[in-house]
Parts: C-alpha cells; structure tokens; sequence
C-alpha cells in the first residue's frame, strides 16, 4: 500500500464475499497469455488464473502500483475506481459487466479492443451464473491478440 494513504479494507479477507466469483478456467486457456499481475485476487490466488502475482484485498490493489500486464476480474459491486486504474495503466485485459455507468463509458470508448464472449460466462465459486452479461477490454497488441481469441471484437476506432 502506498504511504499516506488509507486502505481500501480495514482488514484481510477471511470469508467468501458477495464479489467472490472467480473467471472459470477456459478463459484462460482459449487466450493463451500469462499476465504479469491479477489486480483483485481472493487470498492465494486462484489456482488457474496465469499470473506471476495477485493482489488481495488486503494488498490493496487500488492503492498499490500496478505493473506489467495485468488481469483484471474486479468486484462488480463497485468497479468505477478499478476501471479507472484500469484505463490509466493501458496494458492488461479485464472481465466486466456491462452496466449503466459512466466507468461503462469510460472503457467503452478508451479500450484498444472489446469482446463480446459467444456465451454468458459462468463464475466459479459465485451462485452460478451472474445476473449481467459480461465483455472483455483490453489494452497492448498481445492482450488484444488474446482477448480476441474469445468472441466477437469490436476494435477501437
């Protein structure tokens, strides 16, 4: 966490919460790509998601720098400061909802690529399926590449 600044969480995460739904294996492995960080990991990660370090709760990944290319599956309760971080580091691919918001906006237009997946995405760990569907943004050409392998893109103009 940087200096001077509160933490998101006042304590580590020790159960399960509501934003607990996990990217199911296939993703990964339809995309091919390792990523360099997983921005909101549960604590220890998730077996399956190609990362060389994640960030929990307690790490604190909206006030920890972010570097390399980065996965990111944020809480969907509240992904406008995620999305945000997201659009400003420009190099990683994220799992979204899509949402009337102004974040929604915000990567609509900024992403180098958006995918559209040929199915609704079913979580691990949550109830099932969730009640959104769901897209894909990505930044740099090898997470364009990836994330394309997936669905039907849209690549900015």
């Amino acid at each position: 966490m940087s200096a001077g600044q509160p933490a998101l969480f006042g304590a580590p995460q020790t159960a399960r919460t509501s934003d607990d739904y996990y990217t199911p294996a296939w993703v990964f492995e339809r995309m091919g790509l390792t990523f360099d960080l997983d921005v909101c990991a549960p604590p220890e990660g998730v077996p399956w998601v190609p990362c060389d370090r994640f960030l929990t709760m307690e790490d604190d990944g909206l006030t920890t720098p972010w570097t390399g290319r980065v996965w990111m599956n944020p809480p969907y309760s509240n992904a406008t400061a995620w999305v945000s971080k997201f659009i400003d580091h420009r190099n990683g691919i994220a799992l979204l909802p899509h949402a009337k918001s102004l974040w929604h906006s915000a990567i609509w237009d900024a992403a180098d690529v958006l995918v559209q997946p040929p199915k609704r995405i079913i979580f691990v760990g949550g109830d099932g399926d969730v009640s959104l569907p769901t897209f894909f943004a990505a930044f740099g050409p090898k997470c364009v590449a990836a994330v394309s392998r997936l669905g039907v893109a849209r690549v900015a103009a």
